[in-house]
């Protein structure tokens, strides 16, 4: 129990963020998810669309301090390279 009127305030405060960032943070895990399907499944127009989509919602988090910049940054590159990988064409073995 906090003992004083500022200990009460950060409390509330405290909840009230931790619900934003885990409402935040669930977005982003959705919004990945449904671009690695699109991505596996070779729908490459639809999945360019689902990258825009999903490289914003991580650079808005990580305006707003929800998770770090380079994190962002880092999910952001390895998506794209696997939406670069399933677009290229497979090379035959010699």
């Amino acid at each position: 129990m906090p003992n004083t009127k500022s200990a009460e305030k950060r409390v509330r405060s405290n909840a009230a963020k931790a619900a934003r960032n885990k409402s935040i943070k669930s977005r982003l895990k959705t919004l990945e998810k449904k671009y690695l399907v699109l991505v596996t499944e070779g729908k490459l127009d639809d999945a360019k669309v689902a990258y825009r989509d999903v490289a914003s919602a991580f650079d808005k988090a990580a305006k707003v301090g929800v998770i770090k910049k380079e994190k962002a940054s880092r999910k952001r590159s390895r998506l794209q390279i696997r939406l670069n990988g399933a677009a290229a064409p497979v090379a035959p073995a010699k």
